[in-house]
């Protein structure tokens, strides 16, 4: 069959015409079900310790530092991991990975919940992170094997990827509503029985799949990506966290430069010499799957970022409790899921970088709404700007998930999950420190303390709420103003950063979509094959003189 014939069929395919592919059969949806859990549970342990950290405080009395790191150990060690977990599950299996993360996930999710010092939660944190690593690229690359038909993918992935924003959302509601009846460690408790469920589940709807040649995992590799990912994402948390940068941030940034040179040059040499290394770093070379990832990481910006100051907003300044807070951002998380499912059909009629370039532009307009909030707003201007967030996040990353995954050769099918995920990761680490450490920065400059305040006032509008709690009524209520106000102001001015930035990213990832759109179109491919690989990319074997398969025990290619 000719390539033009090729490509009309894929269209035809593609639109829904009479060359459709049948509906994956219940197996398929079950296999979908089962792998959406662990990443719905990660997503929450993302976002469920924060309304924990007060009971958690009182019972094991960490000091300021460790207190930080009982929050950011996890998502350092999981954005550190995932590109070796991603390599790992093309090797010995993704379903076998899946499986010793889902155990290990549980039975460390015990050891955090019962833990008696600071120091043993940071140590189960960690764990959970090394673990949570394995799950996700896991079952984003398990989808591949599962769902063949990219129009069925598209809506697989689609389901997928509501689970992650659903987790985020649901985080502090689920904790807030545990904790109103048992002790902390219950937000660990709730992870064990959908664990030990999946456990015995898993194996029977799910295939394994793995590369039929997958040669030594690369030790070297492994460490110095690792000790590049960590201490550069470190480095952002520690910049927004202090709202600058300071001797600890250049640190962490030199030993990340400098073991992510070691890494390039270990690459090279392994390549050299015909041995495989951790990661293909030609896939960067594919721009659908480069520009696909700068937007995945951006539409996780604009979701942490919007949740770490709404969620203040709605509690400090205008009122609410920490559970009717989550209700009421709970429409714009609705309409995230909404807007995913729909992007599975839009992806029909519509080319990639059409539907990524509306949603970065949903998001851009969120922020642009957020420059308007004050001490006085209407609850209902932040309401709406998370429903415009929400829908650019639903629409674009169900289609750059897809895109990233046919962007790779199928026995790549996990590293390309890993480089999805962890710029999710990078994404949600930059939110929170450059939305969160602008708005500290505009904050400490603008509150006014009344003579005598405890400098705690000074840094954060919540340390503010618990010192005014100490004061005569007339200096509290001078104090609670003038902290709302600033607190207010540094939302206009991160807003208006963020909104910078994912202008920024829309024209960069949208002009390099299209362009790539266009390339593989000028080299006579179909319109579906524009949006998943380069021209001349898409039958390059990646190790000369060989290409691989990848299969699946249910007899899949």
């Amino acid at each position: 069959m000719s390539r033009p014939e090729v490509g009309a069929r894929g269209a035809a395919r593609d639109r829904g015409g009479p060359d459709v592919a049948p509906l994956p059969g219940l197996r398929a949806w079950l296999a979908l079900a089962v792998l959406a859990i662990p990443t719905l549970l990660v997503s929450i342990d993302n976002t469920v310790l924060g309304v924990a950290l007060p009971e958690l405080s009182a019972a094991l009395r960490p000091d300021a530092a460790t207190l930080l790191w009982v929050v950011d150990v996890y998502p350092l060690v999981l954005a550190g991991l995932l590109v070796t977990m991603g390599t790992l599950g093309d090797r010995i299996g993704r379903r076998r990975l899946l499986m010793i993360g889902v155990a290990g996930f549980g039975v460390v999710s015990l050891l955090a919940a019962f833990a008696t010092s600071a120091a043993q939660l940071v140590a189960a944190r960690a764990l959970l992170g090394v673990f949570g690593a394995m799950l996700m690229p896991s079952t984003l690359a398990l989808l591949r094997s599962v769902f063949l038909d990219r129009t069925h993918r598209r809506l697989a992935l689609a389901i997928w990827a509501t689970g992650f924003a659903a987790g985020a959302a649901l985080g502090p509601i689920v904790g807030g509503l545990l904790l109103e009846h048992f002790w902390w460690g219950s937000i660990f408790v709730m992870s064990v029985p959908p664990m030990a469920v999946l456990l015995v589940v898993a194996p029977l709807v799910v295939p394994e799949s793995r590369e039929t040649e997958p040669g030594r995992l690369d030790l070297v590799g492994v460490v110095l990506s690792l000790l590049t990912m960590g201490p550069l994402v470190l480095a952002l948390k520690l910049a927004g966290s202090a709202g600058g940068v300071t001797p600890a941030v250049v640190a962490s940034v030199l030993v990340g430069v400098g073991a992510g040179t070691a890494f390039l040059a270990h690459y090279r040499r392994r390549v050299r010499r015909g041995l495989d290394p951790l990661i293909d770093l030609e896939l960067f070379a594919r721009p659908v799957l480069r520009h696909s990832a700068l937007a995945n990481a951006t539409t996780m910006f604009g979701l942490t970022g919007l949740l770490f100051f709404s969620a203040q907003y709605l509690q400090l300044v205008v009122g609410y409790s920490p559970l009717q807070a989550g209700l009421l951002l709970l429409p714009g998380f609705v309409v995230t899921v909404v807007a995913g499912l729909a992007a599975a059909r839009l992806a029909r009629r519509f080319a990639l970088h059409q539907l990524v370039a509306t949603g970065l532009a949903l998001v851009l307009t969120g922020y642009v709404a957020c420059l308007f909030l004050q001490v006085d707003s209407a609850v209902a201007l932040l309401m709406s700007a998370a429903v415009l967030i929400g829908a650019g996040i639903g629409l674009s990353e169900t289609v750059t998930n897809d895109a990233i995954l046919a962007a790779a050769p199928p026995e790549k099918a996990g590293a390309a999950a890993a480089v999805s995920e962890t710029a999710y990761e990078v994404g949600a680490v930059l939110g929170t420190a450059l939305i969160g450490g602008v708005l500290s920065a505009v904050y400490r400059a603008g509150v006014v303390l009344p003579d005598g305040t405890p400098s705690a006032a000074g840094e954060t509008l919540g340390g503010a709420a618990d010192v005014a709690g100490t004061m005569p009524a007339d200096a509290a209520a001078a104090l609670l103003a003038s902290a709302r106000e600033a607190f207010v102001h540094g939302v206009d001015v991160a807003s208006g950063t963020a909104a910078v930035v994912v202008a920024v990213v829309l024209v960069t990832a949208g002009l390099g979509l299209r362009r790539a759109h266009r390339d593989v179109l000028a080299a006579g491919a179909s319109a579906v094959d524009a949006d998943a690989e380069p021209a001349g990319a898409r039958h390059r074997p990646l190790v000369a003189g060989c290409e691989r398969r990848v299969t699946t025990r249910d007899g899949h290619g």
